[in-house]
């Protein structure tokens, strides 16, 4: 069973109740007494995950910021760090030897 939170108009009141789905909403505060009682909805966050979603159906958690995505994809990585250099020399020598 759901839980719900109500809240009373009059004084304030806020409390949580276990209710089926096909309950009527309570309308009587139990502390004033008084027909003031409303559902307090709060937002169902939705995350979508998985292979089977597309990229665009969920927002990623940084702020999109067109105009600076064009420079982070010119960047390149530093090759010297992660040997990129010596991954070109044999196939440099490979090629001498094959000629």
């Amino acid at each position: 069973m759901p839980t719900y939170v109500y809240e009373c108009k009059q004084c304030g009141h806020r409390f949580e109740i276990f209710q089926s789905f096909s309950a009527d909403a309570l309308d009587t505060c139990p502390e004033c007494r008084e027909i003031a009682l409303r559902k307090v909805l709060f937002p169902a966050g939705v995350v979508f995950k998985g292979s089977g979603f597309y990229v665009t159906d969920s927002r990623s958690s940084q702020p999109s910021t067109s105009g600076k995505k064009k420079e982070s994809g010119d960047r390149k990585p530093d090759s010297s760090s992660n040997g990129g250099a010596s991954k070109k020399e044999p196939a440099k020598a490979g090629s001498k030897t094959d000629g």
